[in-house]
């Protein structure tokens, strides 16, 4: 029966951490996965440009023995209007797995409703599942275990946030989001990631008070102030957010051994000020790289397990 990756509440919590350890392993001996996915192909479909999720897909599948095919979607009949349940179910004939950063939730769904090959959400307006496993694997690395870790997210509660709080909760962590007012993250995904962490032994905390948040937190994270796809709100969004930067001293309200974190591209002196992203105490290379293994491992659970 196919898997897809799609919403990790989906998804059990040992199984996210099954994918989190063989990630460890991915990066520790790359060497032993080369022909996992020999033969197989992954078709790669951006309605949104790209750096970390193209690059690392790409390389990871040729990395496994396969092979990732970049589809645009202006090249793509989806892009002229073809039903995307037709582009689901023709793409299942051609490959092993497909992959979509897209704007909506519904399309990833919609292609993973009508695919019969693993679909993989490489981001959507809702969720970012990817970067979450590489920031987990991040902590892990540094940290030992997610389990009980407090991680602060301060910014917008957009799909960032959401992944980090549904996976988070998911592995047991203390998950905090500061955001300004009326930026909260949707009900819903609250909802999803509170019943995780009921389950997981994990926290969900939203507040608008950097200090509440910010307090014992051993990682901080931030992102962009205004995502693709927000670009003419993005004035406006630099008077509401001006006070949730992360400069050195809202840093300094986190735990002496915190880790800065970032899923990029960062705007030095919007959301996080250069002192701090490019400190020592910043993780976000490691993390980039991380978005590699963790969707090596991810790819290698879903198309590996689909031959």
């Amino acid at each position: 029966m196919k898997r897809d990756y799609v919403n990790e509440k989906e998804w059990a919590p040992g199984e996210i951490e099954g994918i989190l350890d063989l990630a460890r392993k991915v990066k520790e001996r790359p060497g032993d996965y080369r022909s996992a996915l020999s033969g197989k192909s992954l078709a790669m479909i951006f309605e949104k440009s790209s750096t970390r999720t193209r690059v690392s897909f790409e390389a990871g599948m040729f990395q496994l023995g396969g092979l990732g095919m970049f589809l645009s979607s202006r090249d793509l009949q989806l892009g002229r209007g073809e039903p995307v349940s037709d582009t689901a179910r023709v793409l299942s004939r051609y490959t092993d797995g497909i992959m979509a950063r897209t704007y909506t939730q519904a399309t990833v769904e919609d292609l993973a409703r009508h695919a019969s090959v693993p679909v993989i959400n490489g981001l959507s307006d809702l969720l970012h599942p990817c970067q979450a496993l590489a920031d987990f694997q991040t902590v892990c690395e540094r940290f030992g275990s997610a389990r009980g870790f407090p991680l602060c997210y301060v910014g917008d509660g957009n799909n960032v946030a959401h992944s980090l709080l549904v996976t988070g909760a998911k592995l047991g962590a203390r998950i905090a989001v500061v955001t300004p007012p009326g930026f909260e993250p949707r009900p819903e995904v609250l909802a999803w990631a509170r019943e995780a962490a009921a389950a997981t032994g994990g926290s969900v905390r939203v507040t608008h008070s950097l200090e509440e948040g910010l307090v014992g937190a051993r990682a901080v994270y931030t992102d962009v102030w205004a995502s693709m796809g927000q670009e003419a709100e993005a004035a406006q969004r630099v008077q509401q957010f001006e006070k949730y930067r992360v400069t050195a001293r809202v840093f300094s309200l986190a735990d002496r051994d915190a880790i800065f974190l970032h899923c990029l591209p960062a705007h030095r002196g919007e959301e996080v000020e250069a002192a701090v992203i490019d400190s020592p105490s910043s993780a976000v290379s490691d993390q980039a790289e991380n978005r590699l293994h963790a969707q090596k491992a991810l790819l290698v659970t879903l198309l590996g397990a689909s031959a």
